[in-house]
């Protein structure tokens, strides 16, 4: 797992997984993995997924790569205080998938939260055989 810097200015954690380096051969596969792991932490909560390719292929505006098969967001927060109304800007917390021929791609942007990164960063190591 490495850490970058996106578009210049976002902090985003991200990972290149081969499908012969994992049991995972699609996003939804992946998808009840990490379902798993958010219904096992204790603090985090699973809220959701956004199919990014099928909402941008459906836009007549939109472009996708075309290395890029599938891509899917996993929505989960792991807010346990909420000390102003500011914070909401910060959360949930998203995981991006994207299916490519031969691997996954999978990267979230850094939390202000360290045991939210932390356990992301688990969740997706845990990806690998």
């Amino acid at each position: 797992m490495k850490q970058i810097t996106v578009m210049e200015k976002y902090p985003v954690f991200t990972m290149q997984i081969e499908k012969s380096e994992t049991d995972y051969q699609t996003i939804d596969e992946i998808f009840t993995y990490l379902k798993v792991q958010a219904d096992l932490h204790p603090v985090a909560t699973y809220i959701g997924e956004f199919d990014h390719y099928t909402h941008t292929a459906s836009l007549d505006v939109g472009e996708i790569s075309s290395e890029i098969k599938a891509a899917k967001n996993f929505i989960c927060c792991f807010g346990k205080v909420l000390p102003k109304p500011e914070v909401l800007a910060i959360r949930p917390r998203s995981i991006g998938v994207a299916e490519l021929e031969d691997a996954f791609v999978v990267s979230f942007m850094e939390a202000p939260n360290p045991d939210a990164n932390k356990a992301m960063e688990q969740w997706v190591k845990g990806l690998l055989k």
